[in-house]
């Protein structure tokens, strides 16, 4: 397409939007016209690399609960999504500290993609920590409870 068939004007009213939004990319099809407008966003930066240094420090405070996923009674959930204690809101939770529980007794509710999936004990034995909290967001393979 030659210079002059292009919408400058478009073009530029485009790259503002793309500017304005925070966007990479803006594509649009109408038929006759198919354009595509992008931008390449470095965000290298010093003060990004002066923050670097205390993000280095939460590993550290994060220790105690790579201990938790150590432990041989660290039930650890299947999937990632939003823990709950109890059945419903207001209900009583499924375990507290001391319950003794059973092999495959439900412990906890996680939701993920709107179905909620009741997470069973693994081991039978007594809940020795209880490492969420309602509502909270878990990740794979994050430890949920201690059962010993």
């Amino acid at each position: 397409m030659s210079k002059a068939g292009v919408d400058q004007d478009l073009i530029r009213q485009l790259a503002a939007l793309l500017k304005e939004t925070d966007l990479s990319e803006i594509e649009i099809d109408t038929g006759s016209l198919k354009l595509r407008v992008a931008r390449q966003v470095n965000q290298v930066s010093v003060p990004v690399a002066m923050q670097a240094a205390p993000v280095a420090a939460a590993p550290a405070a994060v220790a105690a609960p790579v201990s938790d996923a150590a432990n041989p009674g660290a039930l650890t959930s299947p999937m990632v999504g939003t823990t709950y204690l109890a059945a419903e809101p207001g209900a009583a939770p499924f375990v507290t500290l001391g319950t003794k529980v059973s092999a495959g007794q439900t412990v906890l509710i996680i939701e993920a993609m709107k179905t909620m999936n009741h997470i069973p004990a693994h081991r039978a034995g007594t809940v020795t920590k209880i490492l969420v909290e309602d509502g909270q967001p878990v990740e794979f393979g994050e430890p949920l409870v201690i059962i010993e």
